[in-house]
Parts: structure tokens; sequence; C-alpha cells
């Protein structure tokens, strides 16, 4: 697995937890999804993401988006 499908797998698990929590608790878990969307946007436009660097020093294989 590379760590653009690692990211990808874990922005998708985010905001799907985000929506389960809204609909079981409270609607401010949306905040959640909007974060994530923030740092999506964020990402395609700079190339930075903390989770990437984290999964690079844990040894998975950069990906095409992340190098």
């Amino acid at each position: 697995m590379t760590t653009d499908r690692f990211f990808m797998l874990f922005a998708g698990i985010v905001v799907l937890l985000s929506a389960l929590l809204t609909w079981l608790a409270s609607p401010w878990w949306l905040l959640l999804a909007a974060f994530m969307g923030v740092h999506l946007i964020q990402a395609s436009f700079t190339g930075f993401c903390p989770l990437v660097m984290i999964l690079k020093s844990l040894g998975l294989r950069p990906g095409n988006i992340f190098p």
C-alpha cells in the first residue's frame, strides 16, 4: 500500500465516521467532516500532509500524489 492510497482510505473513514456520529449523536460531528474537507483542499494545493510524513517514516512506499 502506498501513502496515497492510505491517505484516501483514512479520509474516507473519517468522513463516514463523521456522518455516522452526526446521525447517532450530534450535528456538531459535521465539523469533523468539514475539517477533513479543508485539509484535503489544503493538501491538494500545497502537497503538505502530516499524516503522509508519519506514514513515510513508518516505511510505507511513497505514491504519485505525495512523493
